[in-house]
């Protein structure tokens, strides 16, 4: 049972980080597209703080060590 839910966090970890990077990444070309005022990346914008907040808690329990 450990080791599945162990094997379980893991994916879930990868899976935020790579949606993390890619809202990232969508941000970053439309703001230099000048699109900081759509609401796609007000929407990008809402969820990178939604990310970055998991992953602020993987951080204080000193499970992930990403900046």
């Amino acid at each position: 049972m450990d080791e599945k839910r162990l094997i379980a966090f893991e994916d879930m970890l990868k899976a935020i980080l790579s949606q993390y990077d890619s809202t990232v990444e969508k941000m970053a070309k439309l703001k230099a597209e000048g699109k900081e005022k759509t609401v796609t990346y007000r929407q990008l914008f809402a969820n990178k703080l939604r990310l970055q907040a998991m992953l602020s808690y993987y951080r204080t329990y000193g499970l992930i060590y990403r900046e």
